[in-house]
């Protein structure tokens, strides 16, 4: 069945049926879509330009296309690129090509899951758009300035779309209940708040899921002896039974929540942190990942304020490989919160990073003669090792004496947990001088 066609089957599914005819049956993403917003002028004007829709599953990536379609004068084209070929690309530049110059009719090709393409099949589509051949309108769940060419990108309007609000998903519940010809209005059906406040929660912005879980309980539940079906509380729990939280292991969420979770622990919000953690556990992370993240933040951020907290860290790592989900998220835990309440310093952090630039963009500093090996009766003669002071040889296993030719500042301690001893054990008090007579 064509994607576009108008003449929906009744045995397509809800969301498919339900899928808005015009830009007044589109619900949410009034940022794009409400009245006077530049997207909703281009379309409603028949102007609609090569344009990028990115969002999460079931925000109305696809559902906007149908419409553009249903609105546009020109001939619309649909591919998929999980399944499209280049040589399907080149079918529709040729015909776009002659139905431009014999019919002067625009040509939009709706391209789904873009990100798909690769690099090579991107640049086919590149000629065509530059050139105006056809209007490309392509639509991903990942961050286009990631995953599209750049070139596409200079070359295309890019609009999110957004999670739909529980409010939202209640308008679109309540419709396809109500609706008679693609809904389940032909259906005696009656549902209560709770369920309906159950389907919109567990969503979790994502329409389709919604129409889906609501199709199914009204499919699969029986009717009372007045032909009623009761969907309650009950039956949407059995219809929607994990909550889906919007997450790719590979792409933008998952990069977005590993660095909230990073930057929670720095903040020293340990809540914040627990909640990142538990989202990226509850959508199947990989442990490990999680755990090298968090010794990476207590290295980086903890340092030396508190050294415990590497030692915590890198114990949780070790110790969730071991035992494993679902215990690992324990240690996990346990790692986070440590993290987060300890006390910060990334002095050790700016030190090598400074050290590593002064080496890569300064002359390479020569090891001082003093400092040098010295094993051979030969390297002794060329006065390597020649003065060097063994520091356990003096009070406190401390001696004055270079080690660099040249002056460096790289490690500055903070004043803050212990990293503020290890302050005052570089920067002893000096002994008061006698006056002089």
């Amino acid at each position: 069945m064509d994607l576009f066609d108008k003449n929906l089957k009744k045995n397509t599914p809800l969301p498919f049926r339900m899928a808005p005819r015009n830009l007044d049956e589109m619900v949410g993403q009034e940022d794009i879509l409400g009245e006077g917003k530049l997207l909703r002028r281009l379309v409603e004007a028949d102007k609609v330009s090569s344009l990028i829709l990115h969002g999460p599953p079931g925000t109305g990536k696809t559902a906007l296309a149908r419409v553009i379609a249903n609105t546009t004068k020109g001939h619309f084209e649909w591919l998929n690129a999980s399944t499209a070929k280049v040589d399907d690309i080149r079918k529709v530049s040729i015909e776009a090509k002659n139905r431009k110059k014999h019919n002067l009719v625009k040509t939009i090709l709706f391209l789904d899951e873009i990100h798909r393409f690769n690099k090579l099949q991107q640049d086919v589509l590149l000629p065509d758009v530059e050139e105006g051949l056809f209007i490309l309108i392509g639509a991903t769940t990942e961050n286009p300035f990631f995953y599209v060419n750049s070139a596409l990108v200079s070359r295309s309007q890019i609009f999110e779309l957004k999670p739909l609000s529980t409010d939202n998903l209640k308008a679109l519940i309540n419709r396809a209940i109500k609706d008679k010809e693609r809904g389940l209005g032909n259906i005696k059906l009656k549902i209560n708040d709770e369920a309906i406040n159950h389907l919109t929660k567990i969503s979790d912005g994502d329409a389709r899921k919604a129409l889906s879980a609501l199709e199914l309980a009204a499919l699969s539940t029986l009717p009372d002896k007045k032909g009623t079906i009761n969907l309650d509380l009950k039956v949407a729990e059995e219809s929607i039974q994990k909550k889906a939280v919007v997450y790719d292991k590979h792409g933008e969420q998952h990069y977005d929540t590993i660095s909230a979770f990073i930057k929670s622990m720095r903040g020293s919000d340990p809540d914040a942190a627990l909640y990142y953690l538990a989202k990226m556990i509850y959508a199947g992370e990989d442990p490990r990942f999680i755990a090298r993240r968090i010794v990476i933040c207590a290295a980086e951020d903890v340092g030396n304020a508190d050294p415990l907290a590497l030692v915590v860290a890198n114990s949780a790592m070790q110790v969730a490989e071991f035992v494993g989900m679902p215990e690992a998220r324990i240690p996990l835990a346990q790692a986070t919160t440590y993290v987060a309440t300890a006390p910060k310093s990334n002095a050790a952090y700016v030190g090598i990073d400074a050290a590593l630039k002064d080496v890569k963009e300064n002359p390479t500093l020569p090891v001082p003669n003093h400092l040098k090996n010295a094993v051979y009766d030969g390297e002794k003669k060329m006065g390597k090792g020649k003065g060097y002071k063994y520091a356990h040889n003096y009070e406190g296993g401390v001696v004055e004496q270079e080690h660099l030719t040249e002056k460096r500042k790289y490690y500055e301690p903070k004043d803050i947990g212990f990293e503020k001893k290890i302050r005052a054990r570089m920067n002893p008090p000096t002994s008061p001088q006698p006056e002089s007579r």
